[in-house]
């Protein structure tokens, strides 16, 4: 550091949003980005410290954060990049959807506010396509060697990208029209506009990646005829299977998932054709959200765009504090009350209040029956579950209700299922530490094993599996 005092003279700068009326007449991007004046005086702020949690602890890829903190800082935009892009395949990805958990690490954080290591990142990765440093480099030798991967998520897109770059033939199979997964279709546009989706796709085709979409495996493709073309498969389908709220009026219409919702809303954007028959669209309606995570968070966002008459969003947690507690310290990720941009533009949401019975006429949900709960703690200091309180019993009414509560289990794949692959506890696919599952040339990666979790982790659990696959093929050490 040339400026030791830089991370106390030079305040946390972030790049705010777009403003609220502006935005909600779209489904563009609602978070500007910081210009290049501004990303290298908060690269400044890095503290190169001697002990890097965000790098060490932090960051799920193990991203060397101050030294590229220190390349901008130098204005070596390039070979800043070429830091980034040793530990990240996708920092476009994690630059704009990731909550950034080497931010809560991050030593500045202690006392002040931490570096903004995603806007950094992300300037870094939209400089180097704009400037050209990231033209297709095919690699140089081919091994004879093929490999599948079914899914095209990030942790597919992930194993794909870092075997390719190895020299390994890879064909990506995906069900849907369009390849991305999630990224094209779970995360609205307004959080990852889907150019940036394609700009990455249409770089890896130029690179020798193979995309092979409409095709559901297992079912258009079975394990036989993969196995005869292919020298390993990797299943990287995500975790699909929604968490449901079994209570009473259930089977009423008007209640969806927060995938089927939230992915027919990109197609939408995308172009793709809806039957009408199959729409859901809040427009003029009373919609409820039950989850308060990020999922539930882009829904709001999707039904206020849509012109929904009120958005409530219930969670079952109780609300987080403000600051971190004694129990929460650094640099653990903070447990405290956060708002996404959607909150800034409208809705309202409750805590510590569980779902009981959903109501409705003719079949038509038309309100939600409801209690708040209190979470008393054992002993120990371990929370025990949720307690009604008495006398607290509500009626919501509800048009539209979005059930956004997390994911159970890995996408079904009749492979699984056929070749009897093990599964953990959870019902997720066991694997091994280079991600190999019970069966032999089989491997994993992403949700599929981990659970629902971060696109930052789906990444890096591609980049483990794929260097799993290079030392099952025998051929790693010559990358």
């Amino acid at each position: 550091m040339d400026n030791t005092a830089a991370m106390t003279e030079a305040k946390r700068k972030d790049p705010g949003y777009r403003p609220v009326n502006e935005r909600l007449k779209d489904y563009e991007a609602v978070e500007r980005q910081l210009h290049d004046g501004d990303v290298t005086i908060q690269s400044s702020r890095c503290m190169e410290c001697g002990t890097p949690f965000c790098h060490a602890y932090g960051c799920p890829l193990a991203n060397v954060i101050p030294e590229f903190n220190d390349c901008v800082r130098r204005g070596q935009w390039r070979e800043g990049l070429e830091i980034l892009l040793s530990t990240n395949n996708f920092p476009e990805f994690t630059g704009r959807v990731c909550p950034a958990p080497c931010e809560a690490a991050c030593v500045d954080g202690i006392y002040g506010d931490p570096v903004t290591i995603r806007q950094i990142e992300l300037a870094l990765i939209e400089k180097g396509f704009l400037n050209g440093y990231l033209s297709p480099l095919p690699p140089k030798k081919r091994f004879n060697k093929k490999v599948a991967v079914v899914g095209s998520g990030p942790a597919g897109l992930a194993v794909a990208d870092t075997l390719n770059k190895g020299g390994y033939a890879v064909t990506v199979y995906e069900s849907a029209r369009r390849p991305g997964g999630i990224l094209r279709y779970g995360i609205p546009d307004f959080k990852l506009e889907k150019w940036v989706v394609e700009r990455r796709i249409s770089l890896m085709r130029e690179e020798g990646v193979l995309f092979e979409t409409g095709v559901t495996v297992g079912e258009d493709l079975s394990y036989r005829f993969l196995k005869q073309r292919f020298d390993v498969l990797c299943m990287a389908c995500g975790a699909g299977e929604a968490r449901d709220l079994d209570i009473p009026g259930r089977n009423l219409t008007g209640i969806h998932f927060a995938m089927d919702y939230l992915c027919q809303q990109n197609r939408k954007v995308s172009g793709e054709a809806v039957p009408s028959s199959e729409l859901i669209d809040a427009g003029g309606k009373n919609v409820l959200v039950i989850g308060g995570g990020d999922t539930g968070s882009d829904c709001v966002g999707t039904a206020l765009r849509q012109g929904a008459k009120k958005v409530l969003q219930l969670e079952i947690l109780p609300e987080p504090p403000l600051t971190r507690s004694a129990s929460n310290p650094w640099p653990l990720w903070s447990q405290i009350l956060r708002s996404t941009h959607a909150h800034e533009e409208g809705g309202e949401r409750r805590w510590a209040v569980m779902t009981r019975e959903f109501v409705g006429d003719q079949g038509r949900v038309t309100g939600v029956k409801c209690v708040e709960v209190n979470w008393p703690a054992s002993e120990d200091g371990s929370a025990m579950g949720p307690v009604e309180k008495p006398g607290t019993q509500f009626e919501q009414a509800a048009d539209l209700v979005v059930l956004a509560m997390g994911f159970t289990a890995p996408t079904r794949n009749r492979i699984v299922d056929d070749l009897g692959i093990q599964l953990d506890h959870r019902g997720n696919i066991q694997a091994d530490r280079r991600g190999m599952t019970s069966m032999a040339g089989i491997f994993v990666a992403g949700d599929m094993t981990l659970g629902q979790s971060l696109v930052v982790k789906a990444i890096a659990d591609g980049r483990r599996t794929a260097h799993g696959i290079m030392e099952f093929l025998g051929e790693n050490k010559l990358l």
